[in-house]
This record gives structure tokens, sequence and C-alpha cells, in this order.
């Protein structure tokens, strides 16, 4: 993971790369509708990407709420670390902000990943936007 870099910032600063890794793994890859995907919300949120050799990989998001969403890496990236990179800066951003916890959407596929990084799941699965999904939630404090 050393050869991994999180730039964290907001929408002005990163919105164009993060769309852009969005687009590929939500919208094309996953068939999330565009206005499902695109819910207005990112201008209030604190946006994270990962690079690697200077390449855009990953992105994740921070709303002010506590709350951790759309956890995207390329499929040519997976495995390589940088989920786990981007959650904990992530969850390390929420941590400085005061929160006491944060929580999380997690599509049932990648709940052993969010387990490993010390997530809990809780509620009933759900579907969003034709995926199953589980609330999770790991707690700061």
């Amino acid at each position: 993971m050393a050869d991994i870099q999180i730039l964290d910032g907001d929408w002005d600063q990163l919105g164009e790369v993060a769309s852009e890794i969005r687009r590929v793994v939500f919208i094309e890859e996953q068939q999330v509708p565009l206005e499902e995907e695109w819910d207005g919300r990112d201008g209030d949120c604190r946006h994270f990407v990962a690079l690697r050799h200077d390449i855009p990989l990953g992105t994740a998001r921070l709303l002010p709420d506590g709350h951790i969403g759309r956890v995207a890496v390329l499929s040519e990236a997976r495995g390589l670390g940088i989920g786990a990179a981007l959650m904990e800066a992530a969850i390390e951003a929420a941590r400085q902000l005061g929160h006491d916890q944060v929580e999380l959407a997690a599509q049932t596929h990648a709940l052993d990943f969010y387990e490993r990084l010390g997530f809990t799941a809780y509620g009933d699965e759900f579907m969003d936007a034709g995926i199953p999904h589980r609330n999770m939630r790991l707690t700061l404090r």
C-alpha cells in the first residue's frame, strides 16, 4: 500500500476524477440508474480519491452525518488494497470531525470486506438500485 496515495478534498477539487470512477463502476458495470447515482449530495461531502502511480483508481465520500458512501474501485485495481486505504482515510476524517461512529450501506457481496475493517452489519437486507445491501456501522469511540 506504500504506492497508494489518497487525495482528500471537496467536490470542486475531486469531483471530475471521482465522478468518472463512479460512472464506470456504478453506472456501467453495476447498471445503477443515473438519477440514483447522482443524488445531489456530492457538494456537501468530503471526497477521497486513491491514486496508484498517479493513476486514479478508486473513490469514496464522507457525508456530513458520518455516513461513508460511493466507495468504488475500478475493476483492474481490485485486490490491491485501494478500497481499504480509501476506507481508512474516510474513517480517520470522520474521527477528526468528532463523529462517534460511521455508517454505510454495503452491497452484500462486500460485507466481509467491511467486517475486516471492524464494521458490524445490522438490520435486514434491502434493495438499493436493484442491488442487495445491508447497513453497517463502526464505533469510533
